[in-house]
């Protein structure tokens, strides 16, 4: 898989990231890490615990390192999440949002993995 596929399967722009980062190895670099991070997980954890201004802090992290990596589709649901939750308050469409970022967020963290993976057997 190229990088340029592992963007399609994520619903990405690999362009508009390539133009920005300028090579094949940064945008690489920073996918790695960006999976490698803890952002949806305290995302998760804070919902579940109430605390909503620290998921408006995470959903607007997430979606921020999104559209600096180009990662178009969960950039927009986290986008609509971090909206959501921006007066700091829960709402009965929080939980949809939700479920819409982490199925976006699977997806885009599985075509990653998949990346790494075949770039490591090289």
């Amino acid at each position: 898989m190229t990088t340029r596929e592992c963007y399609e399967l994520m619903g990405a722009d690999y362009e508009n990231v390539l133009e920005r980062l300028m090579t094949e190895k940064l945008v690489r670099k920073f996918l790695y890490k960006f999976a490698d991070a803890g952002d949806m997980e305290e995302l998760k954890t804070s919902l579940a615990a109430g605390d909503y201004s620290t998921a408006f802090r995470m959903s607007h992290n997430l979606k921020g390192v999104c559209a600096n990596l180009g990662i178009t589709r969960l950039c927009a649901s986290s986008s609509e999440l971090c909206e959501e939750l921006r007066d700091g308050n829960y709402t009965d469409k929080v939980e949809p949002l939700f479920a819409a970022v982490t199925a976006d967020y699977e997806e885009t963290i599985a075509a990653i993995k998949e990346l790494q993976a075949q770039e490591s057997q090289q």
